[in-house]
């Protein structure tokens, strides 16, 4: 049985990723528990994922474009207050628009004082280049307010998880495309992560959390792992998320650690 979830009324959590999807796949039933509790979710969102086509890192804005719908969709699923689109550079946000990019964090960060951050951790889930640039500009920004720093969460994914799962959908009949984020090694998920102190329960958000992977169709594919996937296994699969907290002095906060299981 899920746990009863705390009410978080007036709590502000902002949550940093690279592209449209990171949030949805990542933890996005945390951020639709968050929500659903009565937290002011934020995604802020630092490129629309122009480059995220299966043909190679080209730039296509028209793709872009199709992000930023699929996105809105996505979030919404989730129950999300608030979407933050920027327009830094897919694939270069560790070196492009440096200065900008952390001026965009700092920026809310002042004016919602009492905020909590989730975001990547230092090995962006599986060595992704931005989502290591993400981790950069945001623990820069935190680690310049000093003592009034928020509470910064890492989410991450324990070693083994993500092999069960393509290895389920594989089971199932599915196979692996040649390119595109579901050809990635599922070893690489997790691979050398520092060890999660947070897990959290989120089986009763499930549907929301697969309608919003759903909602990103230019990235899923005609086939991916959670195609025709059955409800039990669903909730299995999709029903628990992983975090770190950032040990740095600061503000006090346990905004997640209220809903850890």
């Amino acid at each position: 049985m899920t746990q009863a979830v705390p009410r978080l009324d007036g709590q502000v959590v902002l949550a940093v990723f690279a592209h449209p999807d990171d949030e949805s796949l990542a933890c996005g039933g945390t951020l639709a528990t968050l929500a659903a509790a009565g937290a002011h979710v934020v995604v802020m969102c630092a490129s629309h994922g122009e480059r995220g086509s299966d043909i190679g890192p080209v730039r296509n804005d028209a793709l872009g474009l199709e992000r930023a719908v699929e996105m809105r969709a996505a979030v919404a699923a989730l129950g999300i207050a608030e979407l933050r689109l920027l327009s830094h550079p897919d694939g270069e946000l560790r070196w492009a628009a440096v200065t900008d990019f952390n001026a965009d964090i700092l920026l809310f960060l002042r004016r919602h004082p009492h905020a909590s951050v989730i975001t990547f951790g230092e090995d962006g889930l599986y060595w992704h280049a931005d989502h290591i640039g993400v981790y950069e500009r945001v623990l820069t920004a935190v680690l310049s307010l000093g003592s009034e720093a928020p509470p910064l969460y890492f989410v991450t994914m324990p070693t083994g998880v993500m092999p069960e799962v393509v290895h389920a959908a594989k089971a199932r009949g599915w196979l692996p495309p040649r390119k595109g984020f579901w050809s990635l090694v599922p070893e690489s998920f997790g691979l050398h992560a520092k060890p999660h102190t947070i897990t959290i329960d989120v089986r009763a958000f499930v549907p929301q959390k697969l309608a919003a992977i759903l909602a990103h169709r230019s990235q899923m594919g005609a086939d991916h792992p959670f195609s025709n996937l059955a409800e039990a296994d669903a909730r299995r699969w999709l029903g628990t998320e992983f975090f770190r907290r950032a040990d740095i002095p600061g503000r006090p906060g346990t905004v997640l650690e209220q809903l850890c299981t």
